[in-house]
């Protein structure tokens, strides 16, 4: 089993930025393809960024230009800046991880885009 623990949610003003960061306790993590995925409120999850064991990234058309996603293998994390934040960027973002050993998630995190 492996546990993600994601942090660095809150609330910001349009225009604002934020740094959410997830961590997986485990040795493998550099063997780990990573994403955010994220709810917007009365909405389906949909999957905003992704970065594979290998470090090749790919971006949702909404967060392109505006969201990094990056990871840091000895750190067994991976983060995603959030500039030029927009009311519709408001959700719960979730943090995925998968392996060969299965398709892990953690407890989610909310960012609130709001004057």
């Amino acid at each position: 089993q492996v546990h993600l623990v994601e942090s660095g949610g809150g609330l910001v003003q349009p225009g604002g930025s934020l740094r959410l960061s997830c961590s997986a306790f485990v040795d493998i993590f550099k063997f780990f393809d990573m994403e955010w995925h994220r709810q917007p409120p009365g909405k389906q999850r949909e999957v905003v960024a992704g970065i594979s064991r290998g470090d090749i990234t790919n971006y949702d058309d909404s967060v392109k230009g505006r969201f990094t996603i990056s990871r840091d293998n000895a750190k067994g994390t991976v983060y995603l800046q959030m500039n030029s934040l927009k009311p519709e960027d408001t959700a719960v973002y979730y943090c995925n991880a998968r392996h060969s050993s299965g398709d892990y998630w953690g407890q989610g995190v909310q960012v609130t885009v709001s004057s």
